[in-house]
């Protein structure tokens, strides 16, 4: 079946991330919008980015776990990036969600593929995976933040 294929009243994808890579994504680059060190709670991403607290909660766990967020408790706790926005790549992000991204397994475990050796479009996955993670790896939650033009000090936010 196609991937454009519509069914169901929604539309068929073939490759995409998941829920919670593309939540990922959005509350790390919300996060990188605000001023450096400043503490975001949880309900205040989520309800910015509709994001269910409950889903958003797991998936800074997993943030936290990989060094990505801090996470502060208290009255006034959130989280906060662990490091700069320029140093943290859209890659590190999915990957800290949903573990190694990959196009197809072989291209992460040939030898998971029966067919790897004699399979002719092998070496087009590879090429892809390569340059689908170059891009990930190049992009920056800093990039992200500035693209949607949400980069704004503590203060204009009031």
């Amino acid at each position: 079946m196609p991937c454009w294929r519509q069914g169901f009243g929604r539309v068929s994808v073939g490759l995409q991330l998941t829920r919670g890579g593309e939540y990922g994504i959005r509350a790390m680059a919300y996060l990188a919008g605000r001023a450096p060190g400043e503490v975001c709670s949880l309900h205040e991403v989520g309800g910015e980015q509709s994001i269910p607290e409950s889903f958003l909660a797991k998936i800074f766990q997993n943030l936290a776990r990989a060094g990505l967020v801090i996470s502060r408790r208290g009255a006034h706790g959130g989280f906060v990036l662990a490091r700069p926005a320029e140093d943290i790549s859209i890659a590190d992000v999915l990957e800290a969600i949903d573990g190694p991204v990959a196009l197809n397994i072989c291209v992460l475990r040939p030898e998971a593929c029966e067919n790897c050796s004699r399979c002719g479009v092998h070496h087009v996955w590879v090429r892809a995976q390569e340059h689908m993670m170059e891009v990930l790896r190049e992009a920056s939650l800093a990039d992200v933040a500035r693209a949607i033009g949400d980069v704004r000090p503590a203060a204009d936010r009031r």
